[in-house]
């Protein structure tokens, strides 16, 4: 029996494709993922399957330098530091998933974070 897919996941796999589309570029995935209590990012070659770059405000020194770990502000920093990051391991081009979350909130100001930091999307 196959499963059916929730709504959540469509929308992510929906998401997925039209990057997949696009991957003859020379660009590489910046995928996020939220929780209530933290945002991760990472920034993923799909072509070999590997996680180049990756931070999140769950992250000790991220935790020491934040207020809180889940608003607006630990976003935007976790986009800066994974900017950062990117720069270090020579990836300046990507493509935002955003993982079928809207393009609102906490998801835009780590899309911001991360395009002040220097990465282009």
């Amino acid at each position: 029996m196959v499963r059916k897919l929730t709504r959540e996941e469509r929308r992510r796999a929906r998401v997925r494709r039209k990057l997949k589309n696009r991957a003859g570029e020379d660009r590489l995935r910046l995928s996020v993922f939220r929780s209530h209590k933290y945002i991760y990012a990472q920034i993923i070659d799909d072509a070999k399957g590997h996680t180049l770059v990756a931070a999140s405000s769950n992250e000790p020194d991220m935790r020491k330098k934040l207020k809180s770990t889940g608003d607006m502000e630990a976003a935007r920093e976790v986009g800066k530091a994974l900017a950062e990051r990117a720069k270090k391991a020579g990836v300046e081009k990507v493509y935002f998933d955003r993982g079928g979350y809207l393009y609102h909130g906490r998801v835009k100001a780590l899309a911001e974070g991360a395009r002040e930091g220097g990465l282009d999307f």
